[in-house]
């Protein structure tokens, strides 16, 4: 009876959530973005964080503003902070040379050696022609550096050895970014969650029953933007698929709470209670709020759900999230009918999820729009390049630094990334719009358009990444892709947007889950995790059931 209550309860509101949304945006849309209206949000709290902002000067007689030579700091005392890094005037100038840091331990007399700061970082960003990537707001940026409490600084920054021609010049209006990320939105401890490191091995995601974040329920805008042409001499690996796309439509509430399982393991850095399904009047009670715009602000996690759970969700998520690719590119398996698809989705489980509550987002400082694309059929992986000297318990702090360099140093609409990822194998909510949805993301110059991207915490180029990671980005692509009917072994056809190794328009085919170097010339995701990819496509595709 219960069940059955519960099921009509959630039938009847998806049907009346439906009521409202417009019809089918053009077929030709790539982004589709709500009014500022729709997501707008309630007054932020006064949470804690600060940026020091310090401006470089010569270090040497050879040295000039905007030209060749060294500049930077000598040693000095600064106010609190725990990352770094480095920002300049114009967003198209590359830094050709080296970034280098020393920091002071608060309340110490220690000093650390030098430390390298990575200086490419503008293909983690918007692509060429969107409207993020072409903002006034803009600057020139290194990737961030964690480097834990500090407050003492001192930063060089060198030219790189000229040829025949002398050194390139520095790009002018170098400044220091000092970043404090405050205090968490709960205290933290000092435990470390240690998560399931291999599929199979360990308790399967646990059937915790909750409601779901809604989207904000005013009526959705679309833009258009055409689909870029191909250049002259551009071949397609693939025959790219035809685009589709629908307008946001408000989620629907869950279906009837699967028999639960065995708990699954949640960051103790970030949930205070042990996630179990709620009685039937606490879903009734989420029900009745569904519509209420705090919805998606309020929950700092979304715990872990069955497969089988998961799949019952999926038949109530928007229009827009195909779970069956019907043909293009895309299409990597033969058509199902709906009762093939109904018997056989191919979603794995959904993991649980710290939302950006969770972690302390500061909601006032990013743009109040989101921005989505049409749907997901890639996920990049990357490595965040900030260095691998924090704890778990740190990542939360660690989130909220980048995510303050990504918007008020680098002039980004939010955080660059969908999805981050620590070393204990917590994943975290990046950028805002709701983790169920195509969010656009800012991480994948020329790739951002259909994909989603992931940011495991760390540098992995000479360091080999945790199990933990590995497996949680396993299980993440195995639940994302698969609401978008993605083989996590399969490939897929992806449209250039500018690169350094892929013009405009070239058509590009990539692995489901590729690493950032698959798509423009960097070392990033750094070649242990890279290597570590394969690994994660199998064990997706085996969480998705295939």
């Amino acid at each position: 009876m219960r069940a059955s209550l519960v099921s009509s309860i959630a039938v009847t509101c998806a049907a009346v959530l439906a009521l409202p949304v417009s019809s089918a945006a053009p077929a030709a849309a790539e982004v589709l973005v709500q009014p500022p209206a729709a997501s707008a949000l309630p007054p932020a709290p006064d949470l804690p964080g600060s940026t020091q902002s310090l401006p470089l000067g010569p270090l040497g007689p050879s040295s000039r503003a905007g030209g060749s030579g060294e500049q930077g700091l000598p040693r000095r005392d600064v106010k609190p902070f725990s990352l770094v890094g480095v920002v300049w005037d114009d967003p198209r100038a590359p830094l050709h040379g080296t970034v280098q840091v020393r920091t002071r331990a608060t309340g110490t007399d220690t000093w650390s050696e030098w430390q390298d700061v990575e200086t490419h970082n503008d293909e983690h960003g918007a692509d060429p022609d969107s409207a993020e990537g072409t903002s006034r707001a803009l600057r020139g940026s290194t990737a961030p550096l964690w480097v834990g409490d500090s407050d003492g600084v001192e930063i060089r920054v060198r030219a790189e050895a000229g040829g025949t021609g002398g050194a390139p010049p520095l790009p002018a209006g170098l400044r220091l970014e000092l970043v404090d990320p405050g205090e968490g939105p709960e205290a933290q401890t000092e435990t470390e969650p240690v998560l399931e490191t291999e599929p199979g091995t360990g308790t399967e995601p646990g059937t915790g029953t909750e409601v779901e974040q809604v989207a904000e329920a005013a009526p959705p805008q679309t833009r258009t933007a055409p689909a870029p042409a191909a250049p002259a001499g551009a071949t397609a690996a693939v025959a790219p698929a035809d685009a589709t796309s629908a307008a946001v439509a408000p989620e629907a509430p869950l279906p009837p709470a699967p028999t639960p399982a065995p708990a699954a393991t949640v960051p103790a850095t970030t949930l205070a209670a042990p996630l179990t399904a709620p009685p039937l009047s606490g879903l009734l009670a989420g029900l009745g709020a569904i519509n209420a715009q705090l919805t998606p602000y309020v929950a700092p996690w979304l715990p872990a759900l069955s497969k089988e759970a998961t799949e019952a969700i999926a038949s109530y998520l928007p229009p827009f999230l195909p779970r069956t690719p019907a043909s293009g590119a895309e299409a990597q398996e033969p058509a199902k009918t709906p009762v093939q698809a109904a018997a056989a989705p191919y979603i794995g489980p959904r993991p649980a999820i710290v939302t950006r509550k969770g972690w302390g987002a500061d909601e006032s400082i990013r743009e109040k729009t989101f921005v989505y694309t049409n749907t997901i059929k890639a996920a990049f992986v990357h490595h965040s390049a900030t260095g691998n000297n924090y704890t778990c318990a740190q990542a939360p702090s660690v989130l909220r630094s980048i995510y303050r360099y990504h918007v008020l140093s680098s002039g980004w609409r939010d955080f660059g990334y969908n999805f981050a990822i620590d070393k204990c194998g917590n994943i975290y909510e990046g950028r805002a719009g709701g983790v169920d949805k195509p969010v656009l993301g800012a991480h994948t110059l020329g790739f951002n358009t259909s994909t989603m991207g992931i940011a495991v915490l760390g540098t992995f180029s000479t360091t080999a990444p945790p199990a933990a990671s590995v497996t949680a980005v396993a299980r993440l692509t195995a639940w994302k892709l698969g609401l978008h009917g993605i083989n996590p072994k399969g490939s897929v056809t992806l449209t250039s947007g500018g690169g350094n190794l892929y013009a405009k328009g070239t058509k590009v085919k990539f692995n489901a889950i590729a690493g950032h170097r698959d798509g423009f010339a960097t070392d990033c995701p750094g070649s242990l995790l890279y290597g570590k990819l394969g690994t994660a496509r199998t064990s997706a595709a085996s969480y998705q059931g295939r």
